[in-house]
């Protein structure tokens, strides 16, 4: 509504038209619950009425079902209001389960809430705001059919007997028309508001919210790989390039100059611009390794193994590559896991294993250490159990005190060629 648009948009008509509908529904309502409440009334004392007060009571139901598809006209979020399946088939299994949840009774509530008080409320809503505008809009052409020309009633209360008059009573009917779509729209938003409260489903709207908090993580996961990617790729191109020039440019003086001083100072300024590339390599292949990305999960393994300072044995055998996201997490949760053996385990050997089976990618590091690894006492296994999270996996460690230590990961994901992920 604050847009400049507003009132030239399409919104000031679906909120007449929700109000408008709401009125005729509720009236509809008000008339068929009274209607079976006096009906059950009188054959309450036959003793056949108590049993149809059970269609009074799921009355509600019917009028959700019409609110929910009402709201489409100016929600653009549906509303949820799923009821729980019966748990075996059958008229009866169907009324006990639908008398014994809340949504039920909710709905219920709804139904005599708009049937006795709401649908007045769009109606006044709806004549105030739109039909006396139009009437006063519709002023010169009452005076020209109705009135003969010589006089016309607005609003049943005031004569109008001039054109200047008239046409005077159209122009305020057109600004009243433009103030009364305002007044269209609050209504309108605040029933819709009131509508979703009472009769959207509790689980429902927590279930959305789960799934959007889910794929949420996930663009936030692709955003994050995809920015490693862009700086490992910047530093690979950029600042290593350079750093392998002035290197090669010194390496050259180096050779070209005298013995003395000078010389002495070009080789350490070789030595330490070397120093610096290997840093920059290491930072670069922390960041992201580009074998990852050319050849896949795993390439990279064994080629983190090959740099392990322990003995690492790698079977892995993969016929695809997964996801972008999932290939990143996996390899940084290898790494991780082979430096914390490196670092604290005290082991001579470990194997790294795994494959792909029932749409899930699964990897085991194991060592011969001495075991007792524990999540409380450091944040690297926590971190291991984010990231693999984040991606709705799961870790498990064993790591009985004197070893072996175990670190199961595993990741839903289905495996494509690399021209299929490329694409």
């Amino acid at each position: 509504m604050s847009r400049p648009g507003f009132l030239l948009s399409a919104w000031p008509w679906r909120s007449a038209a929700y109000l408008l509908t709401g009125a005729v529904t509720g009236a509809a309502a008000l008339v068929g619950i009274v209607t079976a409440a006096a009906v059950c009334g009188a054959l309450a004392v036959v003793l056949v009425g108590l049993p149809l007060l059970v269609v009074v009571a799921l009355g509600g139901i019917p009028v959700a079902v019409v609110e929910r598809s009402r709201l489409r006209l100016i929600d653009r979020d549906p509303v949820s209001g799923r009821h729980r399946v019966p748990a075996a088939p059958g008229l009866w299994a169907w009324l006990t389960t639908r008398l014994r949840e809340q949504a039920t009774w909710r709905e219920l509530g709804y139904a005599l809430l708009f049937a006795g008080l709401l649908w007045p409320v769009d109606a006044l809503a709806v004549t105030v705001a739109l039909f006396v505008p139009l009437s006063l809009v519709a002023t010169p052409l009452l005076l020209a059919t109705v009135g003969g020309g010589h006089e016309a009633k607005v609003l049943k209360q005031w004569t109008v007997t001039t054109w200047p008059t008239a046409f005077g009573v159209a122009v305020l009917g057109l600004l009243l028309l433009g103030l009364g779509a305002y007044v269209l729209g609050v209504a309108a938003g605040a029933r819709a508001g009131l509508t979703r409260l009472l009769i959207a489903s509790r689980e429902g709207e927590l279930g959305a919210r789960v799934v959007e908090l889910a794929r949420s993580r996930v663009r936030l996961v692709d955003a994050f790989e995809a920015e490693r990617r862009r700086i490992e790729r910047d530093l690979h191109d950029g600042a290593q390039q350079r750093l392998v020039a002035l290197t090669m440019a010194l390496g050259l003086a180096r050779l070209d100059a005298p013995p003395g001083p000078l010389a002495e100072r070009l080789t350490t300024a070789h030595e330490e611009a070397g120093k610096a590339l290997a840093e920059l390599r290491e930072l670069i292949h922390g960041i992201h390794p580009k074998i990852l990305t050319d050849y896949g999960l795993q390439a990279a393994v064994g080629d983190a193994a090959d740099r392990c300072v322990i003995p690492v044995d790698v079977d892995l055998e993969l016929p695809g590559r997964p996801t972008m996201a999932v290939e990143s997490a996996a390899y940084f949760v290898v790494c991780e896991a082979l430096a914390n053996v490196a670092r604290h385990s005290g082991a001579d050997r470990a194997r790294v294993s795994g494959g792909h089976r029932d749409g899930r990618l699964f990897l085991e590091v194991r060592d011969d250490g001495r075991g007792g690894a524990d999540a409380s006492k450091g944040t690297g296994l926590t971190g291991l159990a984010d990231r693999v999270s984040v991606l709705d996996g799961r870790l498990a460690l064993t790591s009985p005190p004197g070893g072996p230590t175990l670190l199961h990961v595993e990741f839903p994901c289905e495996l494509t060629g690399a021209a299929d992920r490329s694409a």
